[in-house]
């Protein structure tokens, strides 16, 4: 086979047979295809589309381009949640103990920030000591051992999918609904979860800012699971407002304490019930969602949830007097400056996006690869979509290292909120679910 017959092929609106697909991608992979090859096919790709049965083909060829995890001989079944990301969501953080209190096994490998969207990993680094670089072994004992770990990647994992990422992310081939299911799930069947629920996010604090979209993907990804023998649904979910009010690493770390407490607010619990009742029936513990939900409320109301999360971070190596003293132990911003509301009104819309780069530009997040965070520093909402708010009440609080950033920052923070006369409803929190 030739790189460029199957460039052709695709750039005429051929579809690629899977021994051509997964030639390309072992070719590739191998340093037989050369970027600029690879490059110009992925372009084909967006212009052209690939259906359900090439997608599946790439996923299955990236996926097997480095180690398949199996964990069969420790735990019969392994779950796994995604999200797309967005601004605030610090799910994992509460959804993964809460499924292991349940008695599911939960095999998970998260990522870093992105653009606007936090990283799990980087939430997790804030608890002093927690470490997210675990070898396979490792991972391997805390799944046997607390049916729970959230850990980094491996280098080993889904190699060709970490490429081709690289140079989709320089030859503006990124957006593409196949290219970035075939990326997502590579990643979930290379790490051997049986059952896989998704949280694909839509709107202004999203990478998916149309329903259309996000329904578009979600399906894409569902099919692409279901052909490859899991068992796959998909959360549509809201990216309107910030999930929560805690946006920044140890604030969100913070919140999901509270949540695993039983005081977290109320859309971020709420939605890691649905995602939880999602992976309950898929791995066959509840018959519908009620029972399922009766389940993982008990083991919230029980403390089982804190006693997962407290065991997966003391056999990660995390500080627990960090976490069980959260607001006086996790990194502190040294300045917090109260963001002001200019008149009344009821809060008609937040830009999410906007709060996320400036969280980013408070040190939360990197415009480099080897950038350094800063754990503490963030913003916490005091209102929220529909909230009546008075003169000079506060809008959110600002978490900086210094006052000069909290001043640089706040007319641009000020200017993502949108304050109405007439009551505004807060938009709905899950649209549907796809399966």
């Amino acid at each position: 086979m030739r790189a460029v017959d199957l460039i052709a092929k695709k750039r005429d609106g051929g579809a690629l047979s899977s021994d051509e697909i997964f030639w390309l991608i072992d070719a590739y992979t191998a340093g037989v295809v050369a970027d600029y090859q690879m490059a110009a096919w992925a372009m084909a790709v967006v212009l052209r589309g690939m259906d359900v049965r090439e997608t599946t083909d790439l996923t299955l060829a990236m996926a097997r381009s480095g180690d398949m995890l199996d964990l069969h001989d420790i735990a019969p079944i392994t779950v796994d949640k995604h999200s797309t990301g967005g601004v605030g969501d610090k799910t994992t953080l509460v959804l993964a103990p809460l499924a292991a209190a349940v008695g599911l096994r939960v095999a998970k490998m998260s990522g870093r920030g992105l653009g606007f969207s936090g990283g799990t990993v980087d939430k997790l680094e804030s608890i002093p000591g927690f470490r997210t670089t675990l070898s396979t072994a490792e991972f391997r004992t805390a799944v046997e051992r607390h049916g729970l770990v959230v850990a980094g990647q491996t280098a080993d994992l889904a190699p060709a999918d970490k490429k081709l990422y690289a140079l989709r992310d320089v030859t503006a081939t990124v957006e593409s609904i196949p290219l970035i299911a075939a990326s997502v799930m590579s990643k979930k069947l290379a790490a051997g979860a049986d059952c896989i629920v998704l949280d694909v996010k839509y709107g202004q604090g999203a990478f998916m800012r149309t329903l259309d979209d996000a329904r578009q993907l979600a399906q894409s990804m569902v099919a692409i699971g279901q052909r490859a023998g899991r068992r796959v649904s998909a959360v549509l979910s809201s990216m309107e407002q910030p999930l929560g009010l805690g946006i920044g690493n140890a604030l969100e770390v913070r919140e999901a304490i509270a949540t695993l407490r039983g005081n977290g607010p109320p859309d971020l619990v709420e939605l890691c019930r649905v995602l939880g009742a999602q992976l309950v029936q898929l791995a066959g513990l509840a018959a519908d969602e009620a029972g399922a939900r009766a389940l993982l409320q008990r083991a919230l109301d029980e403390g089982k949830a804190w006693e997962r999360f407290c065991a997966m971070v003391a056999f990660q190596g995390g500080d627990l007097h960090a976490i069980e003293g959260a607001d006086a132990l996790l990194p502190t911003a040294p300045v917090v400056v109260p963001l002001r509301a200019p008149q009344r009104g009821y809060v008609a819309a937040i830009d999410g996006q906007s709060l996320g780069l400036a969280v980013n530009e408070l040190g939360g997040g990197r415009e480099r690869k080897e950038d350094t965070i800063d754990p503490a520093v963030g913003l916490v909402l005091a209102a929220k979509v529909g909230d009546l708010v008075e003169p000079d009440a506060p809008l959110l609080a600002i978490h900086a290292a210094n006052a000069a950033d909290a001043a640089r920052i706040a007319p641009r923070l000020l200017a993502a909120y949108r304050l109405s006369t007439t009551p505004t409803a807060a938009p709905p929190l899950i649209e549907e679910i796809v399966a």
